[in-house]
Parts: C-alpha cells; structure tokens; sequence
C-alpha cells in the first residue's frame, strides 16, 4: 500500500500475542506486504503514532494505517481513536478497530469519533482481508494535495 508514492505503515495496537498473529498472517494474506509495528499497549502506541508530546507533528510525512484493539491494559482504545482523530496531523489516518465488543452503542460511537472499519473478533478473517484491500485501494488512489 502507498500513499502519494510514500510506503504506508501499519500500526498494530494489540495486547493479546495470539491475535497479533493472526492478524498479521491475515494482512498477508491479503497481499500487503507494508511494515507493521506492533503496540501492546496505548501509551506507547501513542507515543509512535503522535509523538512522545503528543503533538501529532512526527506524523507531517508519514502514512499510516492504524489497526486498534478497543481493550488495552493501559487506557481504553476509545481514548486513543479521540486522540488520534481530534490532532490536526493525524485526524485523517485511517483506523481499523478490531476487537472483541459487539455493543451497538460502542459501535456506533466509534464510528461517530471517526473509525473507518469495525470489525469484531473472532474475525471473520474474509472480510477482514476484504477491508484491509480497499484501504490499500484507498491508499492507491489518495492523492496529497499539491502532489
């Protein structure tokens, strides 16, 4: 996946190393074959993705795609998703929350904070794989304004 030429990089935000796995095996079964830095906890996934002050200025030339577990040991990844999509610099990166919660109503506040899939594990890996592809064609067709 690219983004205005630029490799994307896939941030994996999950605590649990069996799902890491198989979430990894999945993107490459997709066909992605993009860098993917995992994050076991939300501090310090944070830390990479809007920078150790928070200000989301490390982000100006990079690309990433944001996979976001919802139950972390050290905050909600509610917390992260408004963080990430409240800072001018990252506002626009594309979340993918993969996690165990079906509720409607988190769900659907998900949505309204500005994820771009929800999809909930067990996953239901073909689906998965079929999400993970149309953001590596959303990637493939963004066009970065003055590019």
């Amino acid at each position: 996946m690219k983004a205005a030429g630029k490799e994307v990089t896939i941030v994996m935000v999950e605590d649990d190393e069996g799902h890491a796995r198989l979430i990894e095996k999945n993107v490459r079964r997709a066909g992605v074959n993009n860098e993917i830095v995992p994050f076991t906890n939300g501090n310090e996934a944070l830390d990479f993705i809007l920078g150790s002050d928070r200000s989301g200025s490390v982000n100006s030339d990079r690309y990433l795609l944001i996979l976001l577990d919802l139950n972390l040991p050290d905050m909600s990844g509610i917390d992260i998703l408004e963080k990430v999509k409240s800072n001018a610099h990252s506002k626009r990166l594309p979340v993918v929350i993969l996690t165990t919660t079906d509720d409607e109503r988190e769900i659907q506040r998900c949505y309204d904070l500005g994820a771009n899939v929800y999809i909930t594990k067990p996953v239901d890996y073909d689906s998965f794989a079929h999400a993970i592809r149309q953001l590596g064609l959303f990637f493939s067709v963004m066009q970065i304004p003055g590019q």
